[in-house]
């Protein structure tokens, strides 16, 4: 089996999942019963000066039937007394001293910071995680998402807990910015260690239309929240491959947040650059044991490929994400509709009519009654195959799509309710690999039709 032990910035793992600073490690029980299910990590909720919370806490958003795609919440850092959770930290640490331990650390003053950060490391914490990501709450008082925001600031305060630390300082950013690199470049800056990304999406979940009133609601009131679970995953990717691709912020070790629900999702975070990932929604939904199929998925995985460790699949994926401009714009797949597995329900034909470009055909139909449809480009060729869906209901017919008119834009497989229905596939296109920039850079870059071209025309008139 591929060996799952990574080292974070020196800290020390027996693999890559840790538990994100959140409800699942309020406490020092809970944390080791995570440990005790197979967790490698875990970022203790954040400690400081203790708040007191609200009620009601967290909203979701459902979509389909799955329940909680997203999860908003308004809970704010540690209520309990910092020598509370010191005590426990110091229990966790006895009994399971090659579990990674971090304390996420959030206060306002220098001598706050170097308070916090002397006795997290007397209670032997492994380092700390600076919370400069908590979009609710704690930003109204200057700390959380409000020091991502101000990148001399970050850079600032990263620069005090370098300073007390004797243990490995990794900072937690707040994707609440314009650009993402400006605080991870700050980060850098400080001389800490490593960052975490991302903490949660300031937003508001839904309104009470009953009482019109924000939700989660608190009485008759509400306020803005975290956004977290399997719907920010996307986002999440993208500022952890902004970071990654950058020249010099790649040097530090990232620590991938933000939808993570299995192993799968893990190793993509760890494909793009990431040395641990940090899971919250998806204990919270289904409890600490998912941990198991991770590690079992994660380390198949990994076999299948012959990767003999995390740092084989570390960064694979990395190479590959571009600017846009940079992409080629020779490359071209069209979409291949299957005749055994279509079941004749035709999402495909209706999301490419009013969608896309029209290129998906009903057969059976006249020139007229495909322009009637809507269709202003007509097949020169039809497709000699099955009309009549095999897995559909009687007479329900296979769409059949016009390579010519093509784009590859992927929605006709996205919508397929059947698995391997629709493929892409590439076809030649007897174009030379070039990018835009390419053509930029040998000033071939003009494309008729601009609004240059409307005023040559109105100059000649």
């Amino acid at each position: 089996m591929a060996d799952l032990s990574i080292d974070f910035a020196g800290i020390k793992s027996p693999n890559p999942f840790w538990l994100a600073s959140a409800p699942p490690t309020n406490t020092g029980d809970q944390v080791m019963r995570a440990f005790d299910a197979g967790w490698g990590g875990a970022v203790w909720k954040t400690l400081g000066n203790p708040i007191v919370n609200v009620s009601s806490r967290f909203g979701g958003i459902d979509y389909g039937n799955t329940r909680m795609m997203g999860l908003n919440n308004i809970e704010l850092i540690t209520d309990r007394p910092l020598e509370v959770n010191f005590r426990e930290i110091r229990e966790v640490k006895r009994r399971y001293p090659n579990h990674a331990v971090i304390t996420s650390l959030m206060v306002e003053t220098k001598e706050e910071w170097k308070e916090i950060i002397q006795r997290a490391e007397e209670a032997g914490s492994d380092g700390h995680e600076l919370n400069f990501g908590c979009p609710h709450g704690m930003c109204e008082r200057g700390m959380g998402s409000a020091v991502s925001s101000e990148p001399k600031v970050l850079r600032e305060i990263a620069r005090w807990a370098v300073e007390f630390a004797t243990k490995p300082v990794i900072v937690k950013l707040s994707p609440n910015v314009t650009d993402i690199v400006e605080p991870g470049e700050a980060v850098l800056e400080s001389g800490a260690h490593a960052i975490s990304l991302i903490n949660t999406i300031k937003s508001i979940m839904a309104i009470d239309l009953d009482r019109m009133v924000p939700l989660p609601r608190v009485g008759n009131a509400s306020t803005n929240g975290g956004y977290c679970g399997p719907a920010v995953k996307p986002v999440a990717l993208h500022m952890v491959g902004e970071l990654t691709r950058h020249p010099y912020v790649s040097k530090l070790p990232i620590s991938g947040i933000g939808g993570i629900s299995n192993w799968r999702d893990a190793a993509e975070f760890i494909a793009l650059g990431c040395t641990s990932v940090q899971v919250c929604t998806a204990v919270m939904h289904y409890g600490y044991r998912i941990v198991e199929d991770m590690i079992e998925g994660l380390n198949d995985f990994l076999d299948s490929k012959g990767m003999k460790s995390i740092l084989d699949l570390r960064g694979r994926a990395a190479p590959q994400y571009k600017n846009w401009g940079e992409l080629d714009l020779g490359y071209r797949v069209v979409a291949d509709i299957s005749t055994d597995k279509c079941i004749g329900c035709q999402l495909c034909y209706v999301a490419c009519m009013d969608g896309a470009h029209q290129c998906i055909h009903l057969p059976g139909r006249t020139e007229e009654q495909a322009r009637k449809a809507g269709h202003t480009h007509i097949p020169k060729l039809i497709p000699d195959r099955a009309v009549t869906a095999r897995g559909g209901a009687p007479g329900a017919r296979v769409p059949f799509v016009d390579d010519d008119e093509c784009i590859g834009c992927n929605l006709c497989q996205l919508v397929c309710p059947v698995s391997g229905c629709i493929t892409m596939k590439e076809v030649p296109s007897g174009k030379p690999n070039e990018s835009w920039n390419d053509r930029v850079q040998r000033g071939a870059d003009f494309v008729p039709g601009g609004l240059h071209v409307t005023e040559v025309e109105r100059a000649k008139r």
